[in-house]
């Protein structure tokens, strides 16, 4: 556990090369900087939960390639997809995979490659509690639809005998923006509930039965510590690196477990084995004793035809640094690494990209 925790910088979830050299400038969603003439430009968009280890990658890409800068935009998830889809950055990334409309309006072929393995964690404000509580898939899904009302109601007293839950209303909180953090909380939910998939389904946004929105996982957290008997969710890594506290979820063998490194870790052993070919894939609510239900891939999205031939080449070569170097940078930054038989896949997978 102390390894999961040691961050070693706020460097950051999800490019590029050999001959080529690069260079990689990734910021939070502002105004780029100028343009530097005698550099080759790279632009992308998208998921922030992947923010911290893309940042690390392009750094140290950045140290060993200068001729090649690629500016990074942290917008969320749906934003990525969005701009890729319009044709305004050279490359997306997402927490959850487009789905076959969204692949439909794109000018061109789009690819999925898995970078790294996260997960969501339950986040919570209790006065006077500061036991880590176990939550029931069934509890979990009753409050985000607004049917559990009081955090002593028995779904959550139940699992917690030896805590004092007040019987206080619970306040959920959740996001206001697109995001690839509520893609996941969601196809989880929809997993464990036929009220929640009938009902609100999965998505980078939805129609919240209940709750207060607040954009980004700072503003969630935000939220949550100005709230009494408030409750949300936030990426595993920003909790780690904020200290955050968060609790166990009950997985689908019956064990309440933590998110860490190893629980997210169980959660993609089954996926790896049964990967699709387009990468295209859900792990909440793997099999395993030791999965943690929550997890999730990452996604870069890459044009499969990319008319700049130097951009080609920057692009598939940090692809493939990315998915062997560059996975020494994750447990680190609290992230999972990718599983072997998913990075032999991924490399065939690089040869489609024109």
């Amino acid at each position: 556990m102390k390894k999961f925790l040691r961050s070693t910088g706020f460097c950051v979830l999800s490019l590029i090369v050999c001959a080529v050299g690069l260079t990689f400038v990734t910021k939070p969603a502002q105004t780029a900087p100028a343009p530097s003439p005698d550099r080759l430009q790279i632009s992308g968009a998208g998921a922030t939960f992947p923010y911290p280890i893309y940042s690390k990658w392009f750094d140290e890409y950045h140290k060993m390639h200068s001729d090649i800068e690629i500016n990074y935009q942290s917008i969320g998830s749906g934003g990525g997809i969005r701009q890729l889809i319009a044709g305004t950055v050279d490359f997306g990334a997402s927490d959850g995979p487009m789905t076959d409309e969204q692949l439909g309006q794109a000018k061109t072929k789009v690819l999925h490659f898995p970078t790294v393995l996260g997960a969501d964690v339950p986040t919570y404000n209790i006065p006077g509690v500061t036991a880590e509580l176990n939550f029931t898939p069934e509890a979990l899904a009753g409050i985000f639809l607004g049917k559990i009302t009081k955090w002593n109601d028995p779904a959550l007293t139940g699992p917690n005998p030896k805590v004092k839950l007040p019987g206080d209303d619970i306040v959920v909180v959740h996001r206001s923006d697109g995001s690839g953090t509520t893609y996941i909380w969601t196809d989880y939910l929809s997993k464990v509930s036929d009220e929640w998939k009938t009902k609100v389904g999965k998505n980078t946004s939805v129609n919240w039965p209940v709750g207060l929105g607040s954009k980004g996982n700072e503003g969630v957290t935000g939220q949550i510590k100005q709230t009494p008997n408030s409750i949300g969710y936030v990426e595993l890594i920003y909790a780690v690196q904020n200290k955050i506290p968060y609790g166990r979820v009950k997985n689908s063998s019956g064990a309440f477990i933590k998110a860490e490194l190893g629980s997210v870790t169980a959660a993609a052993a089954g996926a790896a084995r049964n990967m699709p070919d387009d990468f295209r894939v859900s792990i909440t609510d793997a099999p395993g004793k030791t999965a943690y239900p929550i997890s999730s891939f990452t996604w870069l999205l890459i044009p499969a035809k990319i008319e700049d031939g130097a951009k080609k080449k920057a692009i598939t070569d940090f692809l493939e640094w990315m998915m062997t170097k560059g996975q020494a940078y994750c447990n680190d930054l609290a992230y999972a690494q990718l599983p072997k038989p998913v990075v032999a896949k991924e490399m065939k997978a690089i040869k489609l990209i024109q």
